[in-house]
């Protein structure tokens, strides 16, 4: 058994791909923010070592050796160094000065000599580096060669310890970081605050929908939604209206089918009333009740006539409940349709037959539609033709296969009255029957031919099978011609393979 899926919240979802960037993008925030809080830090500090830099620099004084005699390497006032490197006493600040023959000339003797080979004199550069366990940032200088071949530029370099760097760095980052704390919480909470706000027209839809009545399928006003809701609400609109259609026709065919059942069972009811009387005054005799009893069947054959009729209407409207579309066999539908008319046609002494191609013969195409409902569509039909067509008269079905029309035709003629033109849209509505004619019937039968006609993509006209002048110089009925074009796909497989693959498991009709 598959588990109920949990239904999601729209308010949720947004407020999740809304929030969770934002929360995920505050880390990288924060580590951002240390990173310029570092640079931004160190600049100032960069800028005053290397001021202090060149000032020990500018106390160095070298005097030219010889090949003999080394160059000679001193600070000019070596009070002066430790007077400009003494800044307050919550920073070291180092200095060392080194010979062109890397001898050690002034300053501290531990701090590390730079691993790059020397650059062009007077260019300053900095670097990160540690002393004694401790990190310190330095600053340092090549001064100009001495001349004297085998002698090295004489290094400067002045070192500072980070403690007043990592207290600016952190201050920096306090300011940044600590409001962020108050602006996040308010963040979420505006957010939250606008997302209710802009989902509340939808729960205000949502109400007005609850309040109104069952019957109530007036459309929803579209003016007073937001721009994204108008295509739902006009979704709804169109639901709503042909849900109204629906309900309108079911109402009115209710309404109709209760008007003409009433007649045959009332007919019923009276005529069991009119025998029971007469059986109680002992003045019912056999041809009398003979009479009675055969009049009672006839109401009764009508009333089922009508109730088949009405179920038939009702399954053929019922759209959604269509099965998948099956190959249809239009000739042996057709001739299976004669053959189990010919009983009643010959009750009547009507000439009933087909013309066509045999039951086996393929067409060139395929029709594709619901079996069930195209051997109601014929039954119909011959059914309509017989009921209408006086003694001694013919009905003729006929399938026909137009290749260049990519259709395939059924027609079926009679050489009764016929319909007249002006009434030729009117007797494909439910009950309508045309006038002038005494024929029982319950005017369903052309309604469900054009009801199936319209569920196959087909098309039906109706027109005189002779000429109405013509016959009526003759005394003759004109009779009706019914036409059904049903549109057809191009072959793949053949008959047997098609109607195999798109057959399912039997189903009852």
């Amino acid at each position: 058994m598959d588990t109920p899926r949990e239904q999601r919240s729209l308010f949720g979802e947004i407020l999740d791909w809304m929030l969770a960037p934002l929360l995920l993008l505050w880390p990288l925030s924060v580590a951002l923010t240390w990173l310029v809080a570092q640079s931004i830090a160190s600049r100032p500090f960069d800028r005053e070592l290397a001021a202090m830099a060149r000032t020990v620099a500018r106390q160095v004084v070298v005097e030219p050796g010889s090949i003999e005699k080394a160059s000679t390497i001193r600070l000019r006032h070596p009070e002066v160094a430790s007077e400009v490197l003494r800044t307050d006493d919550a920073e070291r600040v180092l200095y060392q000065v080194l010979g062109a023959r890397g001898e050690f000339v002034a300053g501290d003797r531990n701090l590390p000599v730079p691993e790059d080979t020397p650059a062009a004199p007077q260019e300053l550069r900095w670097r990160d580096d540690e002393l004694q366990g401790d990190g310190v940032r330095v600053a340092y200088l090549w001064l100009p060669p001495t001349g004297v071949p085998g002698e090295l530029p004489v290094l400067v370099q002045v070192a500072e310890t980070l403690d007043k760097r990592s207290r600016l760095a952190t201050e920096i980052i306090k300011g940044v970081i600590v409001p962020q704390f108050v602006v996040l919480p308010l963040a979420v909470l505006l957010v939250w605050f606008a997302l209710a706000r802009g989902i509340k027209p939808l729960n205000e839809l949502q109400q007005r929908i609850r309040r109104r009545e069952p019957h109530d399928l007036a459309p929803l006003p579209e003016r007073d939604v937001p721009e994204e809701v108008a295509p739902l609400v006009s979704a709804i609109n169109d639901l709503l209206a042909r849900l109204d259609q629906s309900m309108r026709t079911q109402k009115r065919f209710l309404a109709d089918a209760a008007h003409q059942l009433k007649t045959p069972l009332a007919g019923l009811r009276m005529q069991a009333e009119l025998a029971q009387r007469e059986i109680d005054a002992g003045q019912q005799d056999a041809k009398s009740l003979g009479r009675s009893l055969q009049y009672i069947a006839h109401s009764s054959e009508r009333a089922a006539h009508m109730v088949n009729q009405l179920l038939a209407m009702a399954r053929a409207e019922a759209r959604t409940l269509a099965r998948q579309p099956e190959t249809v066999n239009l000739v042996e539908l057709a001739r299976e349709t004669v053959r189990d008319f010919v009983p009643k046609a010959m009750d009547k002494r009507i000439d009933l037959g087909y013309e066509g191609p045999e039951a086996d013969a393929a067409l060139h195409g395929r029709l594709l539609g619901q079996p069930v409902m195209a051997r109601e569509l014929v039954r119909n039909l011959v059914d309509n033709a017989l009921q209408y067509t006086p003694a001694g008269g013919t009905v003729t079905v006929r399938v026909m296969d137009d290749p260049f029309g990519q259709v395939v035709v059924l027609q079926v003629e009679d050489t009764g009255p016929g319909i007249p033109e002006a009434e030729r849209a009117l007797v494909l509505e439910p009950f309508y029957r045309a006038l002038g004619t005494n024929t029982d019937g319950s005017g369903l039968g052309l309604a469900i031919v054009n009801e199936i006609v319209q569920q196959h993509g087909a098309e039906m006209s109706i027109a005189d099978a002779r000429p109405r002048s013509v016959a009526m110089a003759q005394g003759q009925a004109p009779g009706a011609l019914f036409t059904v074009r049903f549109p057809l796909v191009a072959w793949g497989p053949t008959v047997a393979d098609a109607a195999q693959s798109s057959a399912g498991p039997p189903q009852a009709d």
